[in-house]
């Protein structure tokens, strides 16, 4: 099978509405580039072409995936912080993401999560209920601190 080859004007349109779609970051679009065979010196000129019209914006993109990860998949920081990190997100703007979740908000997220778990565990026995929603909890990213601080209050 042989690939499909896009002249720069064609890739750089389809990259332009790959990033109006959703919010990307470097490291996808780039992969995108690839994929499309790409050489090097046309993914650089696409690529400066979109941070200047800005199609691709870093700290937009990890704002925006805070944002989504923390109110839809009830994410911690912590896991929100090492997903941007993988997404090669400079620490600055994953500073500047996390100010986007709201303290106030973020200890009531926590406080239904648990407690929503909790009625789910079925175990009697003390020491396990306290290790499944710990362990469920500290998956989903949350501080070791407040997670143990949590169960705690409660399990006992």
């Amino acid at each position: 099978m042989t690939r499909q080859s896009y002249t720069l004007q064609e890739a750089t349109r389809k990259l332009e509405s790959y990033c109006a779609y959703q919010e990307r970051c470097h490291k996808e679009v780039n992969q995108k580039l690839r994929d499309m065979g790409m050489i090097p010196v046309a993914r650089d000129q696409i690529i400066t072409h979109l941070l200047k019209e800005n199609y691709l914006n870093e700290e937009r993109f990890a704002k925006s995936f805070a944002r989504g990860k923390f109110n839809i998949k009830k994410w911690g920081r912590n896991r929100i912080v090492n997903e941007l990190k993988l997404r090669g997100i400079s620490r600055f703007n994953i500073k500047t993401a996390l100010k986007e979740i709201e303290d106030v908000q973020y200890a009531k997220t926590l406080e239904n999560l648990a407690q929503k778990r909790v009625a789910q565990i079925k175990d009697t026995a003390l020491q396990k209920r306290r290790k499944k929603l710990a362990d469920y909890l500290l998956y989903r990213g949350w501080e070791s601190h407040l997670v143990y601080a949590k169960v705690k209050e409660l399990i006992g």
